[in-house]
Order: structure tokens, then C-alpha cells, then sequence
């Protein structure tokens, strides 16, 4: 494939169609590992505390986070050797399953990694609206009519700033990542400060919780996906590093510096609180744990660094979003009004579409029970099938020579490790349950009319044998969760 900064791009403004692209605003080691640890650290670390004390206790935890971390470093393994091994793709996750897999299946992977970017931006606006409706109850839980009317202003309010340029979004996140990363190894300091070992050893088996250990740990898997969401980061804006080798190092430097914020904001709440007062914290809950431990401003000390921390977020997401929409289309995998990019080299139609999805989910989620939690699950579900498919692609790489590898055949090491992505991926699958995975074919399916729209722009065959059998694969999962959803099978 070819590289996305070579070639031409068509300007969004009228009269300048089909002359060519901006350079590529260049990014640093610095700003690619910030984009990385901007991704990751979000709305999810936030909520871990009461996500992970209603699923099991201390040791389930521990075991989640050993699988997690392991499963999520075979993977931004994977992620750093593709980026050496394959630098003619760009935009990572979406590149790695169309070379490895067809085109149809990459514009699936595309799509349903875009998809989970705008899921999980609704999870940013739905925490914000829930921190301040604990002091403003109209907003509810982030999901009634108000809060969704300010969350859709605040969306827009950040289109309108992101269109603007790459390099004035991306200074932003270098700013806001540096900021939100204090408030919450702070929590991590004071809990260990009054941290109370009769409380830890209380919660230690989970003893309260129905079902095996096993199943408790199943029942962590989602959260640690979606706090882990955005390991990619580096790879998919692979196009505006200044140094290939960058977007490896980056991934892993942005791995490794979250993954024991992560894990210790969990262990550490299991010795403020008892796991069942936890369990039943508003969201933030960590927000609610630290105001256990030291007092109201505690509370409010998290909560304001949960709004920096998210909205953050948000930024690099949607900025990585647009990027995978605008990718694809310069590869013909999506409709060529996709590709088109101003002159601070911004995806405008891309990025709107983005913003688009993002206010639907926003609407349709303020129906669900629990807005928050069914926006991360749905989240992570998504992304699975574009991370399944990139590790899938290692692992081929490593089994089946390929010549456009550079520096010749993927040693032994590469090729276990991305076996294991593939077998934890995988296993993710199979913890998301059914229920999301019906759900994610509800919004795969109908996505083909953007695939359909492609071929016909390039007068090609709209599929081929083996498309058609994918087709009718995710058509048929469409159609079982729309039955499911109308019967009461599953729900929102």
C-alpha cells in the first residue's frame, strides 16, 4: 500500500480540488508518546474502582491486571515490530488487516476501529455531565436531556478547534496529558497514605461474589480493554512522524508508563474502602474513594482532573479517528469525499463524519440503563475485531514469509509474540459475550454502503466470492441483534 503522505489530496475548499496535499505537520518521540498516553488515559482510569470491585476482589484483580498487562504488551509489541517490519502502511490497525487480510475485511477493521472512537468519546462527555451532576442533579448520571444538549455543545465546540490544524491539537494534548497525569498519581500517593491493611485483607478473595475466580476475572476483561484503548495511538498517526522508528518506541514508552498507574489506582482502593461500598460509588469512583480517604476536596480534586484528563482525551481520539477515515479513503477503501484535507492538513469531511456518529451514539446511549458503562463495553467490543485482525497479520507475517518485509523474515520472537496478541484477542472475544458482539454487527452491516459506495467511484465488481461470504457472515450477526434487541434478549 502506498504510503498516505505521497500522492495527492484534494482541498476542502471550493476550486482547489485535486492540487496537492499539505506536507504532513512532522511529529516528535515526545509528541507521538504523548498522543499514545493521551489515548490511554481517560475516562476508563477513573472508573476502575467500583468496575473492577463489582466484578471480584484483590486476587481476581491482580490476576486481571497480570493478563491484561501481558496480553496489551504482546500486543504493543506487535504494533512496534509492524512499524519497523512494515513502514509502507500508515494508519496501523486499519493497513495491517486489509494487507494481511483483503480489502473488505480492512475497510471492516477501519470502520469498526473508527466506530469504537466515536463509542468511546461518548464515554468522555457522559463522565463529565455525570462529575458535575453529583453537585448539579439535573444532569442526572450523564444521560438526561440536559446533560446530552451540553455534551453536544461541547462536541462542537472542539470540531470547530480541531479543524483548525494538527499542530495546534496536538501542542493542546502535549499540555493537557502532562496536567492530567498528576491528579491521578496523587490518588495513587494518598490511598497508599491512608491505606488500611484490615480493609485489603478483607477484600482479598472476593468472597461475596457468585462464581468461580475465573469468571471474575472474565467479568474485569472489557474495563482493562478500554482503559488500554489507544496502545495503537503511535501507529495509526504513523504518517506525521518525523522518524519511522519513532512510532514503535512510542508505543511501548506510552505502554509502560500507564500500565502501573493503572493497575495500582485499582489494588490501591482495595484498602480504602470495603469492596461492596466500592462497588456502589457514582462515577468517578475514584473520585469517591479519594473522599473517603482525605474528605470532600478530595472529591473535587479528582473531579477536576477527570475533566482535564477526558476532555484530553477526547482530542486525541477524535484527531485519531478522522485520521483512519481519511486513510482509508486515500486508498480508495472508503468514498474519495473522505480523503479531502484543508490546508492546515485537517480530514474536515472525516472529521465530521466523526463528530456525526459520536452526537447518534450520544443520543441512543442517554436510553440505556447505564449510559457510561454500556458506552465502554460497546467501546471495547469494537476495537476488539481491528486489534484481533492486526495481530492476526504479525502472525502471518511470521509464518509465511513476505518479501515487502523489510529486513528479511520476522524472527522467532516476533512471531510468538504475536501469537499470543492473537490468542488474548481472542480470548477478549469471548469475554465481551454475546451480546456486544451482536451488537457491533448492528453497526458493521450497515457500514458496507460506504465500502459499496467506494467500488462504484472506481467502476470495480462490488465483491468478490470471498467478500460476499464475509458480507453474509455480518449481515446475519446484524440481523440477530436487531431480533435480540426487539425480543428483550439483549438490551442497551
Amino acid at each position: 500500500m502506498e504510503q498516505a503522505s505521497s500522492g495527492s489530496t484534494e482541498q476542502a475548499s471550493p476550486g482547489n480540488a485535486g492540487t496537492s496535499s499539505p506536507p504532513a505537520a512532522r511529529l516528535t518521540l515526545f509528541t507521538l508518546t504523548t498522543l499514545v498516553i493521551g489515548s490511554m488515559v481517560g475516562a476508563g482510569v477513573f472508573s476502575l474502582p467500583s468496575r473492577f470491585a463489582e466484578e471480584t476482589g484483590v486476587a481476581g484483580a491482580l490476576i486481571a491486571w497480570a493478563i491484561a498487562g501481558t496480553g496489551m504488551l504482546m500486543l504493543a509489541f506487535v504494533f512496534q515490530s509492524l512499524a519497523v517490519r512494515r513502514p509502507d502502511l500508515d494508519a496501523g490497525v486499519y493497513a495491517y488487516a486489509k494487507a494481511g487480510f483483503g480489502e473488505y475485511v480492512g475497510f471492516f477493521s477501519a470502520f469498526g476501529y473508527w466506530a469504537s472512537s466515536c463509542v468511546g468519546n461518548v464515554t468522555y462527555w457522559v463522565l463529565i455531565m455525570s462529575t458535575v451532576g453529583a453537585i448539579w442533579p439535573a444532569l442526572g448520571d450523564g444521560d438526561t436531556a440536559l446533560a446530552v444538549v451540553l455534551s453536544s455543545a461541547g462536541l462542537w465546540a472542539f470540531f470547530l478547534m480541531i479543524r483548525r490544524g494538527v499542530k495546534e491539537a496536538t501542542a493542546i494534548n502535549r499540555i493537557v496529558t502532562v496536567a492530567k497525569v498528576v491528579p491521578i498519581l496523587v490518588f495513587v500517593v494518598l490511598a497508599l497514605v491512608y491505606f488500611d491493611p484490615g480493609v485489603f485483607a478483607d477484600n482479598w478473595g472476593g468472597a461475596d461474589y457468585a462464581g468461580s475466580l475465573f469468571s471474575q476475572v472474565r467479568g474485569t476483561m472489557l474495563a482493562t480493554v478500554f482503559v488500554f484503548l489507544g496502545v495503537e495511538g503511535a501507529s495509526v498517526y504513523s504518517r506525521h512522524a518525523k522518524r519511522r522508528e519513532d512510532v514503535g518506541r512510542a508505543t511501548l514508552l506510552g505502554f509502560v508508563s500507564v500500565f502501573a498507574i493503572f493497575a495500582s489506582v485499582v489494588i490501591v482502593s482495595y484498602g480504602i474502602l470495603p469492596m461492596d461500598r466500592i462497588a456502589g460509588l457514582r462515577q468517578p469512583s475514584m473520585a469517591g474513594v479519594l473522599e473517603e480517604a482525605v474528605g470532600t476536596w478530595g472529591k473535587v480534586f479528582i473531579s477536576v482532573g477527570l475533566i482535564v484528563s477526558v476532555l484530553g482525551a477526547y482530542l486525541a481520539w477524535t484527531l485519531m479517528a478522522a485520521e483512519v477515515l481519511f486513510v482509508a479513503a486515500k486508498d480508495d477503501d472508503m468514498p474519495r469525499f473522505l480523503r479531502r484535507a484543508n490546508r492546515a492538513d485537517v480530514p474536515v469531511p472525516a472529521l465530521l463524519l466523526t463528530t456525526l456518529l459520536t452526537q447518534v451514539v450520544l443520543v441512543v446511549t442517554a436510553f440505556s440503563s447505564d449510559a457510561f458503562n454500556f458506552a465502554l463495553d460497546l467501546t471495547s467490543a469494537l476495537s476488539l475485531i481491528p486489534y484481533l485482525l492486526a495481530a492476526a497479520f504479525a502472525a502471518k507475517t511470521g509464518l509465511r514469509p513476505d518479501p515487502r518485509t523489510t529486513g528479511g523474515r520476522t524472527s522467532g520472537r516476533e512471531t510468538t509474540i504475536a501469537l499470543v496478541a492473537t490468542l488474548y484477542t481472542a480470548f477478549l472475544l469471548y469475554a465481551a459475550g454475546l451480546r456486544f458482539v451482536l451488537i457491533s454487527f448492528v453497526l458493521y452491516a450497515p457500514a458496507t454502503i460506504l465500502f459499496v459506495m467506494a467500488r462504484r467511484e472506481q467502476g470495480r465488481r462490488l465483491f468478490s466470492p470471498r467478500e460476499l461470504l464475509v458480507l453474509a457472515v455480518s449481515v446475519a450477526g446484524a440481523v440477530l441483534g436487531v431480533v435480540a434487541l426487539a425480543a428483550g434478549w439483549i438490551s442497551l
